[in-house]
């Protein structure tokens, strides 16, 4: 079995931190501690080598430290971490003197706003003082995750051209919705996380003529409905994999998240099954290699 590295592994101890977003609702099975040693229980199966740790969009007074608690995992030997995307905000004033005092530290790979909130209006990612703080992530050589709604996948577009130094991941599939994509269910303009398949197909065609950006292949299965199989997931995850080609997809779990409509192991699982007809150098790569290269993790 070809070994992960998953690149966007959650965790978090309620003791410790303050999550606001888990006050909101339908993400009551969330709302409890999720530890390593919880994650490295659900993902024994799996063969996961080494992970990437991605912020929980903690209260800002704990941002901090965050950093510093994932760092220490990091340098531990007991467990698979290996670097670490932390929260921050790029388009604030001060986000420069706090990202520049994680320079040298090898751990911090990258930074993550999440830009679908309800309070983040769309176009908030091209505002001047935004584009200009994920300008800097670049001269820094860090990354910048990319996780928006999936009907404004065109200010990703915008904010790649105006950022080339700047590498970006682009997490969850673009936040697909697999039942659109499948046609199972029409496109609602009332929601705001709904948006058509020919949209999204086009603008993450779009993406992908970009060197600078990868796709994170990830997220998807927290929108699948019960009963769900492979198929389910199959058209959304090949267009990623076809639209950036096999150098710039990575594979994440997702975890706890994911478990709003799966098991760690069975979308990992999902995963194997719809990439197993690709050659096994391209599975490597989705799997692992690319993600080693990309942070540097080896």
């Amino acid at each position: 079995m070809l070994p992960i590295v998953d690149t966007h592994q959650h965790l978090w101890d309620l003791s410790q931190f303050t999550l606001p977003w888990l006050e909101s609702d339908g993400v009551e099975m969330l709302r409890k501690d999720h530890l390593m040693r919880d994650y490295l229980e659900t993902s024994a199966n799996a063969n996961v080598a080494r992970t990437v740790y991605m912020e929980v969009d903690v209260a800002p007074a704990d941002r901090l430290a965050e950093a510093q608690f994932v760092t220490e995992l990091c340098r531990r030997d007991d467990n698979p971490m290996a670097g670490a995307v932390i929260g921050g905000r790029p388009g604030e004033v001060g986000f420069r003197e706090y990202i520049s005092q994680f320079k040298n530290n090898h751990f911090i790979k990258g930074v993550r706003q999440v830009l679908h909130v309800p309070d983040t209006a769309p176009g908030y990612s091209l505002n001047a003082d935004f584009v200009k703080g994920v300008q800097y992530l670049g001269e820094l050589d860090m990354i910048f995750d990319l996780c928006l709604r999936p009907g404004e996948l065109a200010d990703a577009v915008g904010l790649v051209n105006q950022c080339p130094e700047t590498y970006f991941i682009l997490d969850h599939c673009g936040n697909a919705d697999p039942n659109i994509i499948n046609g199972d269910v029409p496109h609602d303009p009332e929601n705001p996380f709904s948006h058509s398949k020919e949209q999204w197909q086009d603008d993450m065609s779009t993406l992908g003529e970009h060197e600078q950006v990868i796709c994170k292949i990830s997220g998807i299965v927290a929108r699948a409905p019960e009963g769900w199989g492979a198929e389910t997931l199959a058209a959304t995850i090949n267009h990623c994999l076809d639209s950036f080609g096999p150098d710039r997809v990575v594979f994440g779990g997702d975890w706890p998240v994911c478990t709003m409509g799966a098991t760690f192991t069975a979308w990992v699982q999902a995963l194997r099954e719809i990439i197993s007809n690709r050659p096994e150098e391209e599975q490597q790569k989705l799997l692992a290699d690319n993600a080693d290269r990309i942070y540097g993790l080896i």
